[in-house]
């Protein structure tokens, strides 16, 4: 089996890569972890790990100018798929930040949080979202096996998923209002967390997803 972690020059991609490895290593699988910039390794691979960091017209525009986003398109079709962050933002038809269309797998747009000054306990909230946030479950998925309801993971964000289909979240987190922080079709998955940061529940998503066939 090989997973092909997709370069295309933005995102956190030697700690992306690191997990991965990590989480191979304790399901002892043989895969072979690819970090690529080459559209024919992402074709061939058998599984996608999409991350991305930065501002999303500056990573759209990335993936454009490398030639990766065909072969991104093609897994997004048949393939174990895990976005991350950016590369789960990416997905959806249009963003907010810098009025950008996206791959349009997921119907809808991300939208900029505009949250209050403070939430009900009187703590100062501010944008970016930055730091450990508990996530929701709200749908059974196969890479939830061994993830505890409520664990918490690690987000730096300024802008959210806002699906058209209510269907695809799989999971949520609040700041202060709840949003969807997990969304999910067939074989893709993606966060808006960062898993490759967020220890041991992160870790675990990893493992599954080396074990996952992509059905659910």
């Amino acid at each position: 089996m090989n997973i092909a972690i997709v370069d295309y020059g933005m995102g956190n991609l030697h700690s992306v890569l690191k997990s991965v490895q990590a989480a191979r290593d304790l399901v002892a699988s043989a895969a072979q972890i690819t970090l690529t910039d080459r559209p024919e390794v992402v074709w061939a691979a058998d599984k996608i790990v999409f991350p991305g960091q930065g501002a999303m017209p500056d990573c759209m525009a990335a993936l454009q100018r490398s030639g990766l986003g065909e072969a991104v398109a093609d897994g997004l079709k048949n393939k174990p798929f895990f976005g991350i962050c950016v590369g789960a933002q990416l997905l959806f038809e249009h963003s907010e930040e810098g009025d950008t269309p996206g791959l349009g797998w997921f119907g809808g747009e991300v939208k900029r949080f505009v949250p209050p000054a403070a939430d009900a306990e009187g703590r100062h909230l501010k944008v970016p979202h930055m730091g450990w946030n508990t996530v929701r479950q709200t749908q059974p998925h196969p890479l939830f096996a061994g993830v505890a309801q409520d664990a918490r993971f690690y987000f730096v964000h300024s802008y959210y998923f806002a699906p058209k289909n209510p269907d695809i979240v799989l999971g949520s987190s609040e700041y202060p209002n709840e949003f969807a922080c997990i969304v999910g079709r067939d074989n893709v998955f993606a966060t808006q967390f960062h898993a490759e940061k967020s220890h041991d529940a992160g870790l675990k998503l990893l493992e599954n997803f080396i074990r996952w066939d992509g059905t659910v």
